[in-house]
């Protein structure tokens, strides 16, 4: 009997596609294995499968499973279950979150490659570019891409269209590999040397060939070879460093079959145990708050651990975590930011050991796919310590979630789908579980203070910094009066600069945070007003003076810096704004003896780059570091004494919501870096607007104003936490039909949700990448039936993409937008 599974693909396709199994691989294939499978005309994907007996509709064409890639599952049936929910939450489908999910190295794609056809005889001379692609394409395939780059031209598509109409050349598709184990290649005896007699007889025989005999010697040395007993392995290199020997005598033991090599898959992991030690004993109010965390989980599924900056909320997620290890349970500790991986990977590594897994994007793919193939293993890591792509890692016996700087927007996935936020997910993921999620942070998210004061979570505080360290001083600066009086250095205040210059003097460190990268935000022309924009995005284009280039940072584009301005030949382009790279100009040129480091997007693009900035400055081998909101996320330096906010407005002046709640999290958090050890630290804000409410929030650490301020808000404006938010999201090249869908979309919204639906409206960026962009605002009350509304946006999208006129336009959801 013919056997039938339903695979999902990693497209953005809704549903999932019946295969039929060639019976060669009826008995491989399972539930949760990987399949390929060809889809579309003439392409093939890596699916996964989701049902073994499916039952195929009579009304189409069934295509047969092309190979079974797994012995054993590589998704989890409860995984597949976080799956669904996800797609259903954040409105879109199974393949987006399974192609978000899964490592790349997991996923086999079909690749497009080009070959000439041997029997085309031309009619007649080809054009140039046509018989350069045939030559090139003589007795070999290549793909497009590797066409374009050895043909030096750009954009060969239409070539190459014209070449298939005259049947001249033929497209094919190749599956690419992208995932390769490691191996290295190891030494051992040959058969017929594997006792002890022929070895004695051997090493007389090499009497003469000294540096032979050497590394045979070497060689039982290094293996510790016993007749009847395993000998250890010996890996080629080992043995030829440790012999002193080059490749070519290793080769003639080779040759005269004494030696033999083999290549032994060791993957990329360190999984070599490591000396532990033990967790550090808690302090009294450290031990109340721990006390109070485990009374809350006795009642509730989520807690909320409210902690002031440096009160020591990372020795009581090891407390806990070691409680949830010692029941036998996992743990996923999450982080906002890869840039703080690197500090407490060290401090739960002293405690767990080996036990400890690191996941995050900035690990090369093959080594995220021997992660997830260990969580897989019967002895996978029992705390996984990761940014928000951790929580698709399959975890069997989670028992513990702990979301640390639980209100940052870096847990947020904007693009693309899924458009998850990991805090809410992880919540999720844990009660599938039954297990408990602890949230920590000293300036919560409103929604979710909202939650605990309402005795949805659990809440446990900290209104100490450990050792009595006292909070920092906050010394308020008005940069608007001091640049009226013309008393400004740059972007410093003389108090600030004095300051700086006393803590380099008594050997301390200065953090300055500015949240904006770049030289200046854009330049302009002193004569006409012109500022150079980008073609794609509806944004000016930030300059960038190592590169002397003006760039795009939405898409990309880059523009080299006029000498002239090209609308009036005007030669005065002067720079508006700054941002962290004129900092670090600025500074070396006020404080040439100090050694100064940038900490932002343009210096954190590897791995490395973080942890090498973040090492530099605990070490004390930099005395200044600049840079935007990552220095703001929790990082724990003992010599900071001296914190600037060099300019408070510009967090404050953005169409949001959320901006004022930000600049506070913000803010606070930044001012948490100073006075960590034996002193109080100086936080010097600088401002245009000292008479804010908000401002003097932040001086008095006021966290309850700034929210029940914000709460009132929100209420008499209909936002979370009373409302939840949905933004509708359309997309296309063309700003009419754009509009016309746009508000078709509108109406047909608003004859079922009413007044809940605001705009269409443009967003502060209307174009990116060349998409013209109109968004739509849904607000929904908290008891009204999520299911329902999401059913009647599916019909929506189906109404309009079924009309002829919008089957382009790009429509897609953001719920719970940040």
């Amino acid at each position: 009997m013919k056997k039938y599974v339903d695979v999902i693909v990693p497209l953005p396709v809704a549903g999932q596609f019946t295969y039929s199994v060639p019976e060669s691989l009826a008995e491989k294939v399972q539930w949760g294995s990987r399949v390929i499978v060809p889809f579309g005309a003439k392409r093939y994907y890596t699916g996964i499968v989701i049902q073994t007996d499916s039952t195929p509709s009579a009304n189409y064409e069934i295509k047969e499973v092309t190979e079974v890639l797994d012995n054993h599952p590589i998704l989890l049936k409860h995984q597949y279950e976080f799956w669904k929910w996800m797609a259903g939450y954040y409105l879109c489908t199974t393949g987006d979150v399974y192609n978000a999910a899964i490592p790349s190295g997991l996923k086999l794609e079909s690749e497009t490659r080009v070959e000439g056809n041997p029997e085309f005889e031309a009619s007649g001379p080809l054009p140039e570019k046509e018989q350069k692609v045939l030559d090139l394409l003589a007795n070999k395939s290549l793909n497009i891409s590797q066409l374009e780059k050895t043909a030096q031209t750009r954009n060969l598509m239409p070539v190459i269209r014209s070449l298939l109409e005259k049947d001249a050349i033929r497209i094919k598709e190749e599956l690419k590999l992208n995932y390769k184990p490691r191996t290295e290649t190891r030494v051992r005896l040959t058969e017929k040397m594997r006792n002890e007699r022929n070895i004695h007889l051997q090493l007389d025989m090499l009497k003469r060939a000294t540096r032979q005999r050497e590394v045979l010697l070497k060689y039982l040395e290094l293996s510790e070879w016993e007749e009847g007993c395993e000998p250890k392995e010996v890996s080629r290199e080992k043995l030829a460093e440790a012999a002193g020997a080059s490749s070519g005598i290793l080769n003639e033991l080779t040759a005269k079959g004494i030696l033999e090599t083999y290549e032994h898959e060791t993957g990329r992991l360190d999984l070599e145990a490591k000396e532990t030690s033990p967790v550090n004993a808690l302090s009294p109010i450290q031990q109340a708050a721990f006390d109070s965390i485990l009374r809350s989980f006795g009642q509730k599924d989520v807690c909320l651990l409210h902690g002031v900056t440096s009160s020591g909320k990372t020795e009581i997620y090891i407390h806990l975590i070691q409680k949830a290890l010692q029941a036998g349970k996992q743990v996923l500790y999450l982080l906002p930011e890869i840039a703080l991986t690197a500090q407490i990977t060290e401090r739960l590594r002293r405690v767990f050991g080996s036990r400890l897994g690191v996941y995050h994007s900035k690990f090369p793919d093959a080594e995220r796919v021997e992660i997830w193939q260990k969580q897989l293993s019967d002895t996978p890591y029992e705390v996984i310590l990761g940014v928000r792509s951790s929580i698709f890692l399959p975890f069997k016996r989670l028992g513990l979630v702990i979301i640390d700087e639980e209100h940052e927007t870096s847990y947020k996935q904007q693009d693309p789908a899924p458009r998850y936020h990991a805090r809410n997910a992880g919540i999720m993921l844990a009660s599938m579980f039954a297990a408990k999620t602890l949230l920590g942070t000293a300036t919560p998210s409103i929604e979710t203070y909202y939650n605990a004061e309402q005795g949805k979570y659990g809440l446990a505080e900290l209104t100490e910094r450990h050792r009595q360290i006292r909070l920092p001083h906050i010394e308020l600066v008005d940069i608007k009066e001091l640049a009226r009086k013309k008393r400004m250095t740059a972007q410093f205040s003389p108090f600030l600069l004095q300051k700086i210059k006393e803590a380099l003097d008594n050997k301390e460190q200065v953090i300055l945070f500015q949240n904006r990268r770049g030289f200046a935000p854009m330049i302009e022309c002193r004569t006409c007003g012109w500022v150079p924009k980008c073609k794609n995005c509806d944004v000016s284009l930030t300059y960038h003076k190592r590169l002397n280039q003006l760039t795009c940072h939405y898409c990309g584009y880059t523009y080299q810096v006029p000498e002239a301005c090209p609308a009036c030949g005007g030669t005065e382009l002067t720079n508006r704004g700054f941002g962290t790279e004129k900092i670090e100009d600025d500074i070396r040129l006020l404080f040439p003896d100090a050694r100064v480091a940038r900490m932002d997007l343009d210096t954190t693009r590897t791995r490395t780059a973080y942890e090498k900035i973040i090492a530099d400055f605990e070490d004390g081998k930099t005395d200044i570091l600049i840079g935007t909101q990552m220095v703001s996320k929790g990082l724990d330096f003992d010599k900071v004494s001296v914190v600037g906010i060099l300019n408070a407005d510009s967090m404050l002046n953005y169409p949001d919501f959320r901006s004022y709640e930000r600049a506070f999290q913000l803010m606070a958090q930044v001012a948490g870096r100073a006075g960590r050890r034996d002193k109080q630290g100086l936080v010097v804000l600088q401002t245009k607007s000292p008479d804010l409410p908000l401002i003097r929030q932040v001086l008095d650490n006021n966290y309850r104003q700034m929210y029940e301020d914000q709460l009132a808000e929100r209420h008499l404006f209909r936002y979370p936490p009373f409302y939840r938010l949905i933004y509708v999201y359309l997309k296309h090249r063309k700003e009419d039909v754009l509009e016309q869908a746009a508000s078709q979309t509108a109406v047909y919204l608003r004859n079922g949700l009413k007044e809940r639906v605001l705009g269409p409206d443009k967003p502060p960026v209307a174009r990116i990448q060349t998409l013209f962009i109109r968004k739509i605002v849904i607000k929904i009350e908290q008891q009204a039936s999520m299911s329902k509304v999401k059913k009647y946006l599916t019909e929506v999208q189906q109404a309009i993409t079924a009309d002829e006129r919008f089957r382009t336009v790009n429509f897609y959801y953001d719920a719970d937008p940040m």
